[in-house]
């Protein structure tokens, strides 16, 4: 009987361990992505001139967060300006960073309105460090969508996908520069798909599970 015991514990332990192999060895290897299209990823940093009696939260035209889902409430105040206190009479300027990625070799970047909004200087570091200003061609704040336009050519791209095909439980990576550290790689998978904001219905938003 001791001895069915021992043999079944062993047979147990070999399956464990060969459904560990398993999925080990099913799960992906991110390194091609990540080095195919970090390229193509840039860093947006930006200022804004603030009155002296200026409330931040008035001026800078930051949306409410309050009802939002804790999802979407963090990832906005992680991205919206942060002031520094200055001395009264000075000029104060709200700072603000995000990320983007190029979308044609000539210079337009695609990023989120959220981040260039009200800016009155924007600057794109590329891959390569190389620091560009540039103009904004177009914005819609309610897809919270905006695209750049710097003075550069034959840069690395990313081609937009068809979200159509995007299915729930796929694999999902993300490069950006969270609190300004550049080019960070996260990985997750696809959470949901045709999320809206509260009161708003404009945009099937996709929810991951990457930051």
């Amino acid at each position: 009987m001791h001895t069915l015991k021992r043999c079944m514990a062993a047979m147990v332990a070999l399956l464990a361990l060969s459904l560990a192999m398993t999925a080990r060895a099913e799960l992906p290897d991110f390194t091609p992505l990540v080095e195919q299209a970090s390229p193509a990823v840039v860093n947006i940093s930006t200022r804004q001139k603030l009155p002296d009696r200026a409330m931040a939260r008035g001026q800078l035209s930051i949306p409410d967060l309050e009802g939002l889902p804790p999802m979407f409430r963090d990832f906005l105040e992680r991205s919206i300006p942060q002031v520094p206190r200055n001395p009264r009479g000075q000029q104060r300027e709200a700072q603000s960073l995000g990320s983007g990625f190029i979308i044609s070799n000539d210079g337009y970047i695609l990023t989120n309105n959220h981040v260039v909004a009200d800016a009155d200087e924007i600057l794109v570091r590329l891959s390569d460090r190389s620091e560009h200003k540039n103009k904004m061609v177009g914005a819609d704040p309610r897809s919270d969508v905006a695209v750049l336009k710097i003075e550069a050519k034959n840069l690395p791209t990313l081609k937009l996908g068809d979200s159509n095909k995007l299915k729930v439980g796929e694999w999902v990576l993300a490069i950006g520069s969270p609190f300004g550290f550049d080019h960070s790689v996260t990985a997750g998978i696809v959470s949901a798909k045709g999320r809206s904001l509260p009161h708003e219905s404009y945009v099937p938003f996709i929810q991951p599970d990457v930051a």
